[in-house]
């Protein structure tokens, strides 16, 4: 039985442009970071003579993001990147203002899929961004009914 998401895992070509962007654009903050590597983590991930960087990222309300950057083995994309890709395809986050985070992350170089759309039931602004690593970023403002 599960207790709890502990995290959400996301491999990162670039570690201090992630480090960057999930802190000074996100306003998450760095929890813990690690060099890992040995017998434990080969057996963990499957791999040989794995060496990687993690580091967790606690959101404000203390959701976790962890960061892997692996030293040893190259990246091998296998997510389309898009919306309706088999797998994890995006992370919803709950903003204050919308507009004001969109025309931050554009200023940093990303992308919007359309301007801030309003749900039909009038609970929340809500549009998709892309991050780094061509994550997709589903930005959410809870508005006051």
């Amino acid at each position: 039985m599960i207790k709890a998401i502990r995290h959400t895992g996301l491999v990162v070509a670039d570690l201090d442009r992630a480090i960057r962007f999930w802190c000074d654009l996100c306003g998450m903050t760095v929890s813990r970071q690690m060099e890992e590597s040995g017998p434990h983590i080969d057996a963990m991930l499957g791999l040989t003579d794995a060496r990687l960087t993690t580091v967790k990222l606690a959101a404000p309300d203390g959701a976790l993001l962890e960061l892997l950057h692996f030293h040893s083995h190259p990246d091998k994309p296998c997510w389309e990147g898009e919306a309706c890709s088999t797998g994890f395809t995006h992370i919803a986050l709950t903003v204050e203002n919308l507009e004001e985070t969109c025309a931050r992350l554009v200023a940093a170089g990303c992308t919007l899929n359309a301007p801030p759309q309003y749900s039909p039931d009038g609970y929340a602004k809500v549009t998709y961004a892309r991050g780094p690593e061509g994550i997709l970023l589903e930005l959410v403002e809870v508005l006051s009914n």
